[in-house]
């Protein structure tokens, strides 16, 4: 069976009161807040739009771009997901699939398994490890960071995580959504984390 036409079993172990594959277009959140060995992870949610692309755009890639870069997170880069575990401590991340279909490893070896296709887009918080599982021949995302951000990449390594997770704790909030480029999902779920971390 090809790994991607099981995406409804997977998003369902993935997390299933939130996220159930092709079932919903609303954005859908995780949270990865506890180390898995060497991978920091994030106690702000990661967040999912499913099929986040209308259907009269014809392409994916180009929506992705011009809707990240628009939104105060400019497009860096098209190309599929490193197979490795890494993360990045010094900057959130924004990913929109152009094309295919891939799984997608969150959160070190003991995290979630997600499946994403053509039109989804993921916005994972630094510290929050993601590596390439499987991927079908076309696959390639979209990558975006807030503006004046060039991402530090880590592998999963335990004698390196204190450091991570110092350094994480600097990362600036974004000024914006990377979909609306205001007030969106991101603010709506993240501002409220943030200030609880502060308060603390």
């Amino acid at each position: 069976m090809n790994p991607c036409s099981s995406s409804l079993m997977l998003m369902m172990s993935f997390a299933a009161r939130t996220f159930s594959a092709g079932a919903s277009t609303n954005p859908q959140h995780l949270r990865l807040a506890h180390p898995s060995g060497g991978v920091p992870n994030s106690p702000l949610p990661l967040i999912i739009w499913p099929r986040i692309v209308p259907e009269e755009a014809d392409d994916c890639a180009l929506w992705f771009e011009t809707t990240f870069t628009a939104s105060g997170w400019p497009a860096a880069w098209r190309a599929p997901v490193f197979p490795y575990t890494h993360y990045h401590p010094n900057t959130h991340e924004v990913l929109g699939v152009g094309a295919g279909c891939a799984e997608i490893l969150l959160g070190g070896d003991s995290g979630r398994m997600v499946v994403l296709r053509a039109g989804d887009a993921i916005l994972i918080p630094a510290g929050v490890g993601h590596k390439q599982m499987y991927a079908t021949d076309d696959f390639f995302m979209v990558g975006a960071y807030p503006a004046g951000m060039t991402p530090e990449t880590l592998r999963d390594e335990p004698a390196r995580l204190r450091a991570a997770k110092e350094q994480i704790q600097r990362v600036p909030v974004p000024a914006c959504d990377p979909i609306t480029g205001g007030e969106g999902v991101m603010t709506e779920l993240w501002l409220p984390v943030i200030q609880q971390l502060r308060d603390n």
